[in-house]
């Protein structure tokens, strides 16, 4: 079982294997971190930790309480309390001398080396990390734009928009309708609009019993699909609908009306969830580092960028092959990118990329579902090479510690991001 002890445990050790002592007298070359997330806060911490104060490392992030979107669906579900998904960045600072600037990063001059932020300070780097999470993809929903996400909030930015969302649920009508509209491929935790209907799902079962959850997904399949099909026909029969592929291509959302119009049929929503198509965040789309899909294509042994060597990308903004958008996939990542980096900046230790990741959900009370894999690099991509999936029929106690599993797992991530 994984809990906060032996995930901490397992990255000590891997930090004292690559641990190197600092070069005295020599100028310490410096390192910039843009996004504060699971990407991001890990690098820095990494970078700083294991030089032993060789790595002169900023961290640039505007929030100064990161909220997790991961595990903010069980927010929603009523599992958790809002501020255990928050976080700060007081132990970079303190333990680790991570120069924390809160401000946004709004450009960035590769042949300068440099990134100005919003403020107006301009920093130098001999490295750049850049983890900047998502941002959508403008038009991908007819009818919506972000200025309409107060009224039809997307809630995968995890903050105030997830506590807009479990406000809009909890006035609802019951017998009201609860529509998602699920984005395309690829997009952040592929899991993560399925686990928030089971969540949803949850909440309507014990305060308003007759209402309804509709699905319109423009994709033929999703992560975990048989698992939480079965999952709602046990915990909450005849509650969900989830409408598939060329079905579930939706004309046109209309916000000021909360109506959805669907093959020419317009349905009456009293909350609406859009999540719509990702792309990388858009300081990365500035610095010059995404395709013409809207992602940042990087070297798999390094996670440098392949664009720019001195440039390294994270998490949810990369185009890397079979790795999933996951918060336990950029803690993956930032592990060999700072080795990478310090390698790159002192000449430690260069040993052999792995990877790993692994998804929890939950589809109701002690209900927990998984899927992983491990993966290594080649010449392309980030290659998967083994891998498993909880199944259908699983015993309670089986599907119980896996959910126990997952809180272990939380408090261990966010202590090997945050402390």
């Amino acid at each position: 079982m994984m809990n906060r002890r032996t995930f901490l445990g397992t990255t000590a050790a891997v930090a004292a294997l690559l641990a190197a002592p600092p070069v005295l007298g020599a100028a310490r070359p410096k390192v910039v971190v843009i996004g504060g997330g699971a990407g991001g806060a890990t690098a820095a911490r990494y970078i700083a930790k294991d030089s032993k104060g060789a790595i002169d490392v900023t961290l640039i992030e505007p929030t100064r309480t990161y909220y997790t979107c991961f595990f903010s669906n069980l927010y929603l579900g009523g599992f958790r309390e809002f501020d255990s998904l928050g976080h700060t960045y007081g132990a970079l600072a303190s333990q680790h001398g991570i120069n924390v600037v809160h401000d946004w990063a709004v450009g960035v001059d590769r042949d300068a080396r440099t990134v100005t932020l919003a403020g107006g300070d301009t920093l130098a780097y001999d490295a750049l990390v850049v983890s900047p999470g998502i941002d959508f993809v403008e038009g991908s929903v007819p009818g919506w734009s972000v200025t309409s996400q107060n009224k039809m909030p997307h809630a995968y930015k995890a903050g105030s928009q997830t506590q807009l969302l479990k406000a809009q649920i909890e006035a609802m009508e019951d017998g009201g309708t609860y529509v998602m509209i699920a984005p395309p491929n690829p997009y952040r935790c592929p899991p993560g609009p399925y686990e928030r209907i089971s969540m949803v799902a949850h909440m309507l079962k014990q305060t308003k019993p007759s209402s309804k959850i509709l699905i319109f997904d423009p994709k033929d399949k999703f992560s975990k699909m048989a698992l939480f099909q079965d999952g709602w026909q046990r915990h909450y029969p005849g509650m969900v609908e989830w409408v598939g592929g060329d079905f579930g291509a939706i004309d046109e959302v209309r916000p000021d009306s909360m109506e959805v119009l669907v093959n020419g049929d317009t349905i009456k929503a009293a909350v609406c969830n859009v999540i719509p198509a990702m792309k990388a965040g858009t300081v990365a789309a500035r610095a010059g580092l995404t395709n013409d899909q809207g992602w940042c294509p990087i070297v798999p042994n390094t996670m440098q960028s392949r664009l720019d060597e001195r440039v390294y990308v994270l998490g949810d903004a990369t185009l890397n092959g079979d790795m999933p958008k996951s918060a336990f996939s950029a803690n993956s990542q930032a592990k060999v990118c700072a080795m990478a980096v310090r390698h790159a900046l002192t000449g430690s230790t260069l040993f052999p990329a792995k990877y790993a990741n692994t998804c929890w959900s939950l589809i109701g009370t002690d209900d927990g579902v998984k899927v992983g894999a491990s993966y290594e690099p080649e010449a392309e991509k980030i290659a998967k090479t083994s891998g498993f999936i909880s199944q259908v029929g699983e015993p309670a106690d089986l599907r119980q510690r896996t959910y126990e599993e997952s809180i272990g797992w939380y408090a261990g991530i966010t202590a090997d991001i945050f402390s």
